[in-house]
């Protein structure tokens, strides 16, 4: 998965690469990975809380919670733009 990982270009389109086969079983593989990306990760990850559900959104919500701190800033600013999210942001928020 790394070698191939190394290839894509951008955050976001690793966070999809790592999400496009994601099942119970390589879950925490690949959590473990989109953690490794980092801080640099993290304006991809809220963006793809948007647009996820189920196993996937689960992924990338835990992966922010383990990022941190510099999660809480882009999770702020989801909640202010688009209530629809706030409850989500805040539980994100809480868990940091």
């Amino acid at each position: 998965m790394q070698a191939v990982l190394t290839n894509v270009n951008n955050i976001s389109e690793k966070v999809d690469y790592l999400l496009a086969d994601v099942d119970s079983t390589t879950k925490n593989d690949v959590e473990n990975s989109i953690v490794a990306l980092g801080a640099k990760a993290v304006n991809a990850l809220v963006d793809k809380l948007r647009t996820l559900k189920g196993l996937q959104r689960g992924i990338v919500a835990m992966s922010l919670i383990r990022i941190g701190e510099s999660a809480i800033a882009p999770l702020k600013a989801l909640a202010v733009e688009n209530s629809e999210y706030q409850w989500m942001a805040d539980y994100l928020l809480s868990e940091i």
